[in-house]
């Protein structure tokens, strides 16, 4: 008995320790999450198979934090180690602890990591503690790449690979941003243009009537242009989709002047353009019961009150498609409908819906701010206003079109005059998604919007709302009561059978 004690034990510590060499070799963790958020992308994979050159990883997090922050560092720590694996060794990582003297918390900040304040409660008081929780990601040629604050969850794949995809890449895709025709500077679409510059070679691209579109040129996007467009630039964007080109549009169709509560349609030239392909772009102002407010003075009150402004429609229902995956809201400001006519040969995939309470409205109008609306307004469902199509356009080339019905959506205003505004991250992921998409050069599109931003009960509908309060409430007791039960009856046999005779 005593031989076959030390056996076991020995088999025991040989399973461990074989667990263990195995471990080093293959990395392997269940992800029961809702979007497979601790599984690695095919894309981050492709990435890291890739390398050409080591990779450095040199985490700068704080310790003793509070268990919720501590699990950014763990998860990030885990991630790292499975970078690692499937890099062959190429990505190499070290964690330097910032908080823990004067010349590691210098270093940090030297490296661009900058601290950020959290609160902890300590003996029953709050108070706020400074932490570090960032990384610097450098090649072997002294590229440097930075992440200041290393966000959890799906964003933290994201910000890895990117990072990593940015150092390690040696030649970037151009992406022109037409301008010349009213169009909003790159510095107007600044959060888009960040996003945008990890990947790509960003620059403006002005048409004149002698200039060709260089070959360099994968993707062009034109963004809100207000002045007429010439039927010569017109001519060199198909000529553009010619060769293989694709382009993404982001135009109004209709305006609408808050000054003089008027909604009007406008014409640039391209909403002709694109109707001889096929595609159509309403001359209307789509209307939601879910949308954005206003601030109205309202009389015989001293301040603004907000209001619902159904021309401000928030779209939360989407294709499920790489360009929309993941996103929950795109705020539109006076967004038309689109459709496709009288082309059966071009591919017509929708991909931003209003809700199933909207409407549209024909120009010219008037915008009644305080008028009462009722569900008689809203007789329409899922208008289409964002959608891709593909096909042989011009020649016998296939390309690619993206569509959105509003030019400003991801215009955030110009900074140097005083004017810039955050905008909507779904709004930016929903441009840099499109362009990822139709430049069609990187895997990481779906990682932007990957993990749950965020899931308010408040949109829920009332049954769900009231069964998941319920159950929140029920649950916990009911496991209680069934566990208690399950070890009474484990108990009340095993009475039972020491009462047997032959026991």
């Amino acid at each position: 008995m005593k031989n076959k004690k030390y056996i076991n034990i020995a088999i025991i510590i040989g399973i461990i320790v074989f667990a263990n060499l195995i471990s080093r070799e293959f990395f392997f963790r269940l992800d029961l999450t809702e979007d497979k958020q601790y599984t690695l992308s095919k894309a981050s994979r492709d990435i890291l198979k890739n390398l050409e050159e080591p990779i450095t990883v040199k985490a700068y997090f704080s310790e003793n934090l509070p268990a919720n922050i501590m699990s950014v560092r763990k998860d990030f720590k885990e991630m790292l180690i499975e970078y690692s694996s499937i890099s062959k060794g190429k990505l190499v990582f070290e964690f330097v602890n910032p908080s823990q003297d004067d010349q590691s918390e210098k270093d940090a900040m030297q490296q661009g990591i900058q601290p950020i304040m959290i609160d902890v409660r300590e003996k029953n008081q709050m108070i706020q503690q400074k932490a570090y929780l960032g990384a610097v990601i450098t090649t072997g040629n002294g590229q440097k790449e930075i992440i200041p604050f290393v966000q959890p969850g799906g964003a933290m794949e994201y910000s890895l690979s990117t990072a990593i995809k940015k150092i390690s890449v040696s030649e970037k895709p151009t992406i022109g941003i037409i301008q010349g025709h009213g169009e909003p500077g790159i510095n107007e679409i600044s959060q888009a243009y960040r996003e945008m510059s990890i990947l790509y070679q960003v620059e403006p691209l002005s048409l004149n009537d002698s200039s060709v579109i260089p070959d360099r040129i994968k993707t062009i996007a034109i963004i809100r242009p207000t002045d007429s467009i010439s039927p010569i630039h017109l001519m060199q964007l198909d000529d553009f989709l010619s060769r293989g080109g694709n382009i993404f549009i982001a135009m109004n169709r209709v305006n609408g002047d808050f000054s003089t509560a008027m909604g009007s349609s406008i014409g640039t030239g391209l909403e002709n353009w694109l109707l001889n392909k096929g595609i159509k772009i309403n001359e209307d102002f789509v209307i939601d019961s879910k949308c954005g407010q206003v601030n109205v003075q309202q009389p015989g009150f001293p301040f603004p009150m907000s209001i619902s402004f159904p021309y401000l429609p928030i779209a939360g229902k989407f294709a499920d498609h790489p360009v929309t995956r993941g996103l929950e809201g795109v705020i539109f400001q006076f967004v038309s409908s689109i459709e496709k006519v009288s082309n059966d040969s071009i591919l017509f995939t929708p991909l931003v819906y209003s809700s199933d309470k909207s409407g549209s409205l024909s120009t010219p109008l008037y915008f009644e701010v305080q008028k009462q609306w009722t569900n008689t307004d809203f007789n329409k469902a899922n208008l289409v206003l964002g959608a891709a199509f593909e096909g042989k356009f011009i020649g016998n080339i296939l390309s690619k079109l993206i569509i959105i019905a509003d030019g400003d959506f991801a215009v955030g205003g110009n900074p140097q005059q005083g004017q810039a505004q955050q905008i909507n991250p779904d709004n930016v992921s929903l441009m840099v998604n499109s362009i990822d998409w139709l430049s069609d050069v990187t895997g990481l599109i779906d990682l932007r919007t990957k993990g749950v931003q965020t899931r308010p009960i408040d949109t829920l509908e009332d049954g769900t709302k009231t069964t998941l309060k319920i159950l929140n409430f029920t649950l916990p007791l009911i496991l209680v009561i069934a566990l208690g039960i399950i070890i009474f009856q484990i108990n009340r046999n095993k009475r039972i059978k020491r009462l047997e005779e032959n026991y």
